[in-house]
């Protein structure tokens, strides 16, 4: 297996992550279409980065190249609940542990005290959480009281749970419903978006397969870990959070077949990245379920990843150390110049980078 390493030969310190980003080319709402985003092509052999549009993706990869893509699904993860007080708590599903065992992020907790029972709005539906466990950094082990299931309750009372950097007023939910989810979205546990992966629509899937490109896919259940930013001085001293993955064994058997046929794989998402890489820690792609915690920084070899189709990230993020290890640092550092220079849309909402 062929193997990429990228990055520097020193580790990064968390200061290298940072940017100025005017706040207006923040993506405050997707774009009517979602395969009219802007692309910016980077090429790691060159060194050079040039302007293009995300339909001409097909044309920029190769007839044996393959597309893995996460497949995972976003949950209406995000609550509002009363306290028997009157008290308003903005909260978000994380996962469900055990069955009606709710791991949750409850804002403004502080006078928040085990065995105490929140309302979730809108309360005529009587769906409530009996707090159980303060977990530290806002996070709760809580009970659903309820006669629904999870699924049925955060579809009547939860709503899309948007990053914090899109500030808009509270409102219709439907339109992010749709758009903070990709078209071939299947299997919910999300609570944010593989955000690379919302400009793909059905004419650039027939483009792809017109080229003889094919795609597979991986799930990683996205949770808030991945988005929380880096506090260390040291990159070294960041834990990320365990987010549940599965590489079935169609996606590996494509993967080695990709390789035997001379093509490259190429991750839509860094989540893509981190099953796939997860995956090959023992040299070989091999299918398997489990928890990820992989946290890829300069300097990295790369195993499977040959190419990354990625929106554009945070300062002091994961995801752009990530980005850092696979284009290498200066040449991120320019591509994100040119960006901001050509004001670029970025983030979630924002355009996309592919990095060959």
């Amino acid at each position: 297996m062929r193997s990429t390493s990228c990055g520097n030969a020193s580790t990064l310190r968390t200061r290298d992550l940072d940017y100025r980003l005017p706040p207006e080319l923040i993506a405050q709402q997707p774009l009517p279409v979602r395969d009219a985003s802007r692309l910016l092509v980077v090429d790691r052999a060159t060194g050079s980065v040039r302007d293009a549009a995300f339909l001409d993706l097909p044309g920029l990869l190769s007839a044996a190249d393959l597309l893995v893509l996460n497949d995972t699904k976003v949950l209406p993860a995000k609550l509002v609940a009363r306290r028997a007080t009157g008290g308003k708590i903005e909260g978000l599903f994380v996962r469900e542990p055990g069955d009606k065992r709710w791991e949750v992020m409850l804002r403004g907790t502080s006078r928040l005290r085990p065995g105490e029972c929140l309302r979730l709005e809108p309360v005529e539906h009587g769906d409530a959480l009996e707090l159980l466990e303060r977990q530290g950094g806002g996070r709760w082990t809580a009970r659903l009281v309820s006669e629904a299931d999870t699924a049925a309750v955060l579809a009547r009372v939860g709503t899309t749970p948007l990053p914090p950097y899109i500030r808009r007023a509270h409102g219709d939910d439907s339109l992010d419903r749709q758009r903070y989810q990709t078209i071939f979205a299947a299997r919910p546990g999300a609570v944010a978006a593989p955000t690379a992966a919302l400009h793909f629509t059905d004419r650039i899937f027939e483009r792809l397969e017109q080229r003889g490109i094919e795609r597979s896919l991986v799930t990683l259940h996205v949770g808030p870990g991945t988005f929380t930013p880096i506090t260390s001085d040291s990159l070294d001293e960041h834990r990320m959070d365990s987010e549940w993955y599965d590489l079935p064994l169609v996606t590996a058997d494509r993967i080695a077949e990709c390789r035997r046929s001379g093509g490259s794989v190429v991750a839509a998402g860094t989540t893509a990245v981190r099953v796939l890489e997860t995956c090959a820690a023992d040299g070989a792609v091999t299918a398997r379920s489990g928890t990820a915690d992989i946290f890829i920084k300069p300097p990295y070899t790369f195993r499977v990843v040959d190419r990354l189709l990625t929106n554009f990230h945070l300062p002091r993020s994961t995801l752009l150390a990530l980005v850092m290890a696979f284009a290498g640092t200066e040449l991120t550092r320019t591509a994100y110049a040119h960006a901001i220079e050509q004001r670029y849309r970025f983030y979630s909402y924002g355009d996309a980078m592919l990095i060959l």
